[in-house]
């Protein structure tokens, strides 16, 4: 992903925190000589060696798995906050532009056991019901329910690279920066209400 430098993030516990608020990203590899893309969630975990993974499963249905034994160099992105950004919200002529947050992580796969894949399930699974009135534990499903984890393929990507970047128009001056925040605002869209959150996080 190409990032000028004023946009790169390098702030890793802001990333770690970005990965965990928006876990549901796009896993990409090669199979069979094709790219393959999944929509998954895709959970920052610390393995038993200390090191930070990435741990998911797929459907057995879902072809993409058999590329995992081809080639393990798999491309995982993660998208955050963004909205449209007009010029004519500024006190000059210039281009529109997009702001946006994004993480990308390359990583190697690798398909791991039935009981490891269950000790995933039970962490994605206790992190999303964390919130319910009433929620459910894998712990508590009966066998019968439990005979469906037999139909995916579970895995831990060990992370080589992360690349994140955080564009909030960071190149704009305060003036035309408070401009921006106020115009999202106006428009009031899910997306630009977020994008204007951001921005007050990080006011240049």
């Amino acid at each position: 992903m190409y990032i000028p430098d004023i946009y790169r993030n390098e702030n890793a516990a802001e990333i770690k925190k970005f990965l965990y608020e928006n876990s549901f990203g796009i896993l990409i590899n090669q199979s069979n000589s094709k790219l393959c893309a999944t929509h998954i969630p895709l959970e920052l975990e610390t393995n038993s060696e200390g090191k930070e993974i990435l741990c998911g499963h797929i459907s057995k249905e879902n072809p993409q798995w058999k590329g995992f034994l081809e080639n393990d160099e798999v491309l995982a992105v993660f998208s955050g906050p963004h909205s449209y950004i007009s010029s004519s919200w500024y006190d000059h002529e210039n281009v529109p532009t997009w702001n946006y947050i994004a993480v990308q992580i390359h990583g190697k796969i690798k398909i791991i056991d039935h009981e490891a894949a269950v000790e995933s399930l039970k962490k994605l699974v206790d992190k999303y019901e964390k919130g319910s009135e009433n929620p459910i534990r894998i712990e508590d499903l009966s066998a019968k329910t439990m005979r469906q984890a037999k139909g995916i393929v579970a895995f831990e990507i060990e992370i080589t690279e992360i690349n994140a970047t955080k564009k909030m128009s960071q190149n704009r001056d305060q003036k035309n920066y408070q401009n921006i925040i106020e115009a999202l605002e106006k428009v009031n869209t899910p997306q630009a209400i977020a994008t204007a959150t951001e921005m007050k996080k990080c006011p240049i």
